[in-house]
């Protein structure tokens, strides 16, 4: 029985109103105030799956494949997966995938799903391509969908959405320590601006401290995707998940290190969108066991 549900809490309700429009400042549609913010609100869907991944953590195709039809949809609001696509990108986009591709890496099966459901949409197949590089990477796409995997980093504190386009500028190492407070501006350069249609992040498993090299003592089997079009709320949810896990597993607060300051400046300095939870109205589907958020 296909076990993924729609469970939205009332403490999720009041966080904003159920818009798929919440993050399209991305898309070059929304409207920004005259301090240059996104909109105040965000939504952010959170699906899992208990059967995505086998006890030896091996991915279930064909449940994944249903975890991200209902991703997108409820991102969108779209009635198919065929029609949610649609409404992200065109068939005459260039659609740049840009997952995490080493150390803990997006698992292939979430770029291979992704790229078989642009297919189905309409995108021809040579106009869909892995754009994890130089800024020449960035700059040969119209579209970009950003597929990071949900890890620590100890350069960054969270090595998840805002460092997932680091290698776009060029210059990474500018980029760590407590520079990673400058990461949003990665997402405001020529190359990349107005470009991201979907943030997918690949949160089948985790890895919570000591990224980005894989620890199997700090990895576990969340067997989730959170997805939005409002980068920095997606970051949100996805600190918040680390934060949780980490917690659990010291019986107290255990911070990362270094702070990832870049997610509180994503929204403050570059008005890439937000990072209150009480502006986030998270929408739950699937397996709630441990959620963590």
């Amino acid at each position: 029985m296909n076990e993924r549900r729609r469970a939205v809490t009332r403490r999720d309700f009041v966080r904003g109103t159920a818009s798929a429009a919440a993050g399209l400042s991305l898309f070059g549609l929304g409207t920004v105030d005259g301090q240059g913010r996104a909109p105040r609100s965000a939504v952010v869907v959170l699906v899992r799956d208990r059967r995505a991944l086998n006890a030896v953590h091996d991915v279930d195709t064909a449940v994944l494949r249903e975890m991200l039809a209902d991703t997108v949809m409820r991102v969108t609001g779209a009635a198919t997966p065929r029609d949610a696509w649609r409404s992200l990108v065109r068939p005459d986009d260039v659609v740049g995938l840009v997952a995490t591709s080493h150390l803990n890496p997006t698992h292939d099966e979430v770029v291979t799903s992704v790229r078989s459901a642009l297919q189905d949409a309409g995108v021809s197949p040579d106009r869909i391509r892995i754009a994890q590089g130089g800024p020449e990477k960035a700059e040969a796409c119209s579209a970009l969908i950003s597929l990071p995997a949900l890890k620590a980093h100890w350069l960054t504190g969270i090595g998840t959405v805002m460092k997932n386009y680091i290698t776009f500028s060029g210059h990474p190492s500018h980029y760590h320590d407590e520079n990673n407070d400058r990461l949003g501006e990665i997402w405001l350069l020529p190359q990349v601006k107005g470009k991201t249609r979907l943030v997918l992040v690949d949160a089948l498993r985790p890895l919570c401290d000591k990224g980005p090299q894989p620890d199997p003592r700090y990895m576990w089997d969340y067997k989730g995707l959170i997805a939005g079009t409002d980068p920095v709320a997606v970051e949100a949810v996805s600190l918040e998940i680390l934060l949780a896990k980490r917690a659990s597993l010291r019986g107290e607060p255990w911070p990362l290190s270094p702070p990832p300051l870049c997610l509180a400046m994503a929204d403050r300095r570059y008005g890439l969108g937000t990072c209150k939870l009480d502006e986030i109205r998270i929408v739950r589907s699937g397996w709630d066991e441990e959620a963590l958020v």
